[in-house]
């Protein structure tokens, strides 16, 4: 009562705890239920996450092994397969040299696919290896030394 005859009669304005509580929002602070403060969608936020961590070029990495068969068409997924990205490089192991010579000459037509839909990937080339060839130095019949260079030549 005394706080608010001394307001009326010219006193020092009352402050209330609620004003004093209550204090304007700095330039670039949020407030509570203000512009800016809505939910976001959990795309939204696992998009900002990768953005922010980096994850963005592995990410679509995955994606494009993931996706060769759409790719290269399903004929040529039976006989291919993606082994790893080295340096912007695709490595892709084929069945047979044959199939890895039909590939090379296609190779063009798949990085510019890749690069059209996978553009986070980073690819920029694509090597085409065959089967390796067969091992000397394991096996039943090995023995230590030069080994088949001594009969061959």
């Amino acid at each position: 009562m005394y706080l608010r005859l001394r307001e009326a009669f010219g006193g020092a304005p009352r402050t209330s705890a609620r004003r004093t509580k209550s204090r304007r929002a700095k330039e670039g602070e949020t407030v509570p239920f203000g512009p800016g403060r809505d939910p976001g969608t959990m795309g939204d936020v696992l998009d900002s996450l990768t953005k922010t961590m980096g994850w963005t070029t592995p990410l679509a990495q995955t994606d494009l092994v993931a996706a060769w068969r759409d790719i290269a068409g399903p004929e040529t997924a039976e006989h291919s397969s993606p082994t790893g990205i080295d340096d912007g490089v695709l490595q892709v192991k084929c069945d047979s040299t044959a199939w890895a010579t039909q590939l090379r000459l296609m190779r063009t037509e798949l990085i510019t696919r890749i690069m059209r839909e996978y553009p986070d990937a980073g690819v920029e080339n694509i090597s085409f290896s065959g089967p390796g060839a067969p091992t000397w130095k394991r096996g039943p019949r090995s023995i230590p030394g030069r080994g088949p260079r001594d009969t061959y030549g």
